[in-house]
């Protein structure tokens, strides 16, 4: 019982590690003219967009702006997403039932 409780207590503080490793890392994602960076935790941190790729004088260009600026979330917080799992899945598979 002590053995496993001692597993338990390592595999916390592996995670907390691994949890605190992620928050601070930073993902960029991009899509056209548009760069976004995102936390681990998946905060929109900063947009950058490339000049002379958007003037916004019209409708369209506005909403072509809107579209890479989600694709570029997207892509990014995709990112992120796999690393937690790389980092966090074999942490908590070493522990019967949170696999």
């Amino acid at each position: 019982m002590n053995a496993l409780l001692a597993q338990a207590q390592q595999l916390q503080s592996q995670m907390e590690e691994a949890q605190e490793r992620l928050r601070a890392a930073q993902f960029t994602g991009e899509s056209g003219g548009v760069k976004v960076h995102v936390s681990g935790a998946g905060e929109l941190t900063a947009v950058d967009i490339t000049p002379g790729t958007f003037d916004g004088s019209s409708v369209e260009d506005l909403e072509d702006l809107s579209d890479l600026l989600v694709a570029a979330y997207r892509d990014a917080k995709a990112k992120a997403e796999a690393e937690a799992t790389a980092v966090m899945g074999p942490i908590a598979g070493g522990f019967p039932g949170l696999g």
